[in-house]
């Protein structure tokens, strides 16, 4: 079931992080399915930390950036949304290529919303594992 209660795209979520973090290292938005985005981020010399492995905190942009994204285009026109709590798992580490991401709900609340999101590497294999929590906000 499409869970997108504003307009979604790879272009509007590509223009709208123009100069932000997300545009700063490379983030790229690749798809979205029904009740799914998927981004990814390049290793490079913006996204590693000095062992030449993928900064466990670019890791925690992308995977933010996912959900908070999810949330945002899954609520209906007027109402925001805000993280409240963001964790990550950093299960093996990547140096070349591109980290993947792809953000889910687990829940959809009226108050708040948490995602899931999977990190992999080229390769397939999970690199990262992270949740974030976000509050739905009321117009005022």
């Amino acid at each position: 079931m499409r869970i997108w209660q504003k307009p979604i795209s790879i272009e509007e979520l590509t223009r709208s992080h123009v100069g932000t973090v997300g545009g700063h290292i490379g983030l790229e938005f690749v798809e979205i399915g029904d009740d799914y985005i998927v981004g990814r981020v390049p290793v490079d010399a913006r996204t590693i930390q000095p062992y030449g492995i993928l900064h466990g905190g670019v890791s925690v942009v992308l995977a933010e950036t996912l959900g908070s994204c999810g949330a945002h285009y899954s609520v209906p026109e007027g109402e925001r949304t805000v993280g409240l709590d963001v964790n990550a798992n950093h299960l093996r580490a990547a140096s070349k290529g591109w980290v993947t991401g792809t953000a889910r709900p687990v829940h959809r609340g009226r108050s708040t919303h948490v995602w899931q999101i999977e990190l992999r590497n080229d390769e397939g294999e999970l690199t990262c594992v992270s949740r974030l929590t976000m509050a739905v906000l009321q117009p005022r």
